[in-house]
């Protein structure tokens, strides 16, 4: 399978996901050892805004049916309004 046929179907998208789960481990261990980085739930937010439209971009290049998409851009809009919720300042 060349890098061409990753990205037209849409596996580029699976791939990036798995990065962004490894990456969200390693800062969650991170802030759970030291005390220091992004705390976890505001982490969660952040990531979960993106990987919501990841999910989509991926769903609508392999030809899913429009509600998972939907769902998908919903679930976004909750993530980003939770972030922005939580670094509102009063």
């Amino acid at each position: 399978m060349s890098f061409s046929d990753i990205i037209s179907s849409g596996r580029i998208v699976d791939i990036m996901v798995v990065f962004v789960i490894i990456e969200v481990l390693v800062l969650v261990v991170y802030w759970k050892r030291t005390g220091r980085g992004v705390p976890t739930v505001p982490l969660l937010a952040n990531v979960g805004a993106g990987g919501s439209l990841m999910l989509a971009l991926g769903a609508t290049m392999k030809g899913f049916d429009t509600q998972i998409i939907a769902l998908c851009l919903v679930s976004s809009l909750v993530f980003h309004v939770t972030d922005l919720l939580i670094r509102w300042k009063r």
